[in-house]
């Protein structure tokens, strides 16, 4: 059995102590979520274990043959490669075992008669066979072509952030290591190509190692949880709902001991504030205790208080967006069609739709970002926008986080009217108090967003327009980002992938479907897919009733003599396709990297299994004709 074992590995990060001997094992088949708030470390496991990291204590014991393949946030691929070229640009044993051999091939057709070339080009092509490398082109477009990439000759530079994800995420698939790192591979990936993920990865014959906040990818993919907190990590059995079952479990242990502690603190608290001369080893030993139990009910605070941070919002009227006979188009894609949208007091919207259908367009012109072609937009005039977009404002990296949030509000006031500090909502915001002096560059890239997130909050706003606002958050800020989220009395928009943050928060969704089709659906995420998961059945069943009726072989008792023609030449027919589609399977083998031979011989086949499909069921019909004569 192929396993990974991470023994004792510490690391810091500046002054700070990301974590510390921390030690677990990932075994064959195990499919691991990594979770833990933003800036404790997560994505520094990751390349730790992908080996593009250095722990200052410990290591990573695998066999030399164990092959382990990183899927970055960001990732970073060479802006002169095609999109092919960047999937077979890998360090993975298969992918190097390509390269080698189209090298060879090249050499030889330059040079034809060179013995020893024709003999190394023999041994690769036994590797080849022995890998299944021959299918590995065919595969590659296949997975591209799910993760929407379909121009494969397009040049890495050409493309947008989230296309390169997508890039990045075939060129790990493809290599198909014993162990598949992946941090946040969610991120820019529309509904289908999520579930297509999920399947994949749930077939998967190596092991896995994800971070993402997405709670139902988790969910459905996951067998163990591990979590990063204060530098410690729990390990988990089971997917994400068995970890919260766990961690709340944990969490009441804690609170009891949490609670006996505070008591024990107060009568400390009492002997030390009385004058205790500390003159003999018991009374020191009870001042060491005093001092433990202090780091103890310090640290547990932060860590047990439910978070709060429901602030007053905006006076807001009646009137909130209107569009009315709306059209809106970028380059040459159709946003809006003669659209009309009403937008009431306490909406809950959601925006869904394929990639580039347009989200964000249309969260732009409600924040008067961009102008509509045609139509009007009227907007209230008691409305309030606070706008997260999934780009961060550009942010002086110099400032610490106080004096970063100090720019928006000192003091803000709550939904009960009180009034807290800027420190005070950092803190709420998870965000403890020895880190508020830290400069924002020091930050992870979760934090920043987080520290973002925070700040237009505090602009006190009553409309909240949301682009993907899941992307780069930890699960635990997400929770508490919902719980605010709940109790808002204002409106909020949202573009969002992530289905369990939609079906906690939105009421209604506008589906754009393209070509300035957007039709609008009363329920959240899971009520629509469920709804067309109904229809597609429904449709399925209409079909099957149709196509199982056949009035003609219902009529027809005896055989034409056209039939009877047919009955005797189909076998030899349905045997000469057969033949055809292993001969082009033969041949496919063969083909190497000739991606457009490879492509037409595919295609070849297709119509071929198509036209034999069409025989069998003709030779059935023909068949029940023959026995009823």
């Amino acid at each position: 059995m192929k396993m990974l074992t991470v023994e004792n590995v510490s690391k810091t990060y500046g002054e700070k102590q990301l974590f510390n001997n921390i030690t677990f094992t990932i075994i064959e088949k195990e499919r691991v979520g990594l979770i833990g708030i933003n800036g404790t470390g997560k994505s520094t496991l990751l390349k730790i274990i992908a080996g593009l990291d250095v722990a200052d204590e410990g290591k990573i014991v695998a066999a030399k043959d164990y092959s382990v393949a990183y899927l970055d946030q960001q990732p970073e691929l060479d802006a002169d490669l095609s999109v092919l070229e960047q999937v077979f640009h890998g360090d993975a044993p298969i992918l190097k075992l390509m390269r080698e051999y189209e090298k060879t091939l090249l050499k030889l057709h330059t040079s034809p008669n060179d013995m020893k070339l024709q003999e190394e080009l023999f041994q690769l092509q036994k590797h080849m066979d022995a890998l299944n490398s021959w299918d590995t082109s065919t595969n590659a477009k296949s997975i591209l072509m799910k993760l929407g990439i379909e121009d494969f000759a397009m040049k890495i530079g050409e493309m947008s952030g989230g296309q390169k994800k997508r890039v990045a995420l075939a060129q790990v698939l493809i290599a198909e290591p014993d162990l598949l790192i992946l941090d946040e591979p969610t991120n820019h990936l529309d509904f289908d190509t999520v579930k297509w993920l999920e399947d994949y990865l749930s077939r998967y014959n190596g092991s896995l190692l994800l971070v993402t906040h997405d709670r139902y990818f988790l969910e459905r993919v996951a067998n163990r949880m591990f979590e990063l907190d204060g530098g410690n990590l729990y390990s988990y059995k089971g997917n994400y709902a068995s970890f919260l079952e766990s961690k709340a479990i944990r969490a009441e242990n804690n609170a009891a001991t949490y609670e006996k502690s505070k008591n024990l603190f107060r009568r400390e608290l009492e002997w030390i504030r009385r004058g205790a001369k500390a003159r003999s080893t018991k009374q020191k030993a009870r001042i060491q205790r005093f001092d433990v139990l202090d780091d103890l009910v310090t640290s547990g605070k932060s860590s047990t208080e439910k978070v709060d941070i429901a602030l007053k919002g905006t006076r807001l009227g009646k009137q909130i967006f209107e569009l009315k006979d709306a059209n809106m188009r970028y380059g040459e894609k159709t946003i809006l069609n003669h659209f009309d949208l009403l937008v009431k007091p306490g909406d809950r919207l959601g925006i869904i739709g394929k990639n580039g259908t347009g989200k964000s367009t249309l969260l732009n012109i409600l924040a008067k970002k961009i102008p509509l072609d045609d139509g009007e937009f009227v907007m209230g005039q008691t409305v309030k926008i606070a706008y997260y977009t999934q780009e961060s404002e550009d942010m002086d990296e110099s400032k610490r986080m106080i004096e970063y949030i100090k720019e928006t509000a000192e003091i803000v006031e709550t939904s009960d009217g009180k009034t807290i500090s800027a420190a005070q909502m950092l803190e709420r915001f998870l965000f403890p108090p020895s880190t508020h002096g830290t400069p924002i560059r020091k930050l992870s890239g979760g934090e920043k967003r987080r520290l973002y997130l925070l700040k237009i909050l505090m602009t006190a706003p009553n409309v909240l327009l949301l682009d993907e606002p899941t992307n780069d958050l930890d699960t635990q800020t997400l929770t508490v980002l919902e719980d605010y989220l709940g109790e808002f009395p204002g409106i909020v928009i949202t573009v969002s992938h992530d289905r369990y943050f939609l079906d906690k928060i939105v009421e209604q969704l506008l589906i754009l479907k393209g070509a300035g089709e957007i039709a609008s659906f009363f329920g959240n995420y899971s009520e629509f897919l469920e709804k067309e998961t109904t229809l597609e059945a429904q449709k399925a069943e209409t079909v099957f009733a149709q196509t199982s009726k056949n009035p003609e072989r219902e009529k027809k008792k005896k055989m034409a003599y056209q039939e009877k023609k047919e009955w005797e030449e189909i076998d030899g027919v349905i045997a000469t396709i057969e033949t055809n589609i292993e001969e082009i399977a033969a041949e496919m083998s063969l083909v190497g990297s000739d991606f457009t031979k490879a492509q037409d011989l595919m295609d070849q086949a297709a119509q071929l299994n198509e036209k034999l499909e069409y025989l069998i069921e003709r030779w059935s019909y023909l068949a029940e004709l023959a026995e009823s004569e």
